[in-house]
């Protein structure tokens, strides 16, 4: 499917702007060899290139390098508390890992399981 250039571009900038858009890029060596975006908001600070990236961020030990196939981690808790959505996806040369802000979906989750557990408790009254 061929995106126009405006729509892609409107995604990108709406990711980056409400879901703090951050990415890594791991060669297939496990090194990290670049990133970029709000990184920071998730706690993933002072990265080295070269440097095996499951050693410079917690969650990838054991997933990299994936074998040809996507991953999906949905509101999966950092370091620092907050929820990302983190998708994998990988390239001949390596793999990316794009993380975008999933706090408001767990609030979401948060409230209906609260709602259910809420009418659980009236049941049993």
């Amino acid at each position: 499917m061929d995106i126009p250039f405006p729509v892609s571009n409107y995604l990108v900038n709406f990711f980056r702007e409400t879901r703090s858009l951050a990415y890594l890029f791991v060669g297939k060596d496990g090194c990290l060899a670049s990133w970029g975006g709000k990184l920071k908001e998730y706690g993933i600070v002072n990265l080295q290139i070269g440097v095996d990236a499951s050693q410079q961020i917690f969650f990838l030990e054991g997933l990299l390098p994936l074998d040809g196939f996507p991953l999906f981690l949905p509101c999966l808790k950092t370091e620092v508390g907050i929820c990302a959505d983190v998708h994998l996806f990988p390239e001949n040369e390596g793999d990316w890992v794009l993380l975008l802000d999933a706090t408001w979906d767990e609030i979401q989750i948060f409230k209906v399981q609260q709602e259910a557990n809420s009418r659980r408790l009236m049941q049993h009254k």
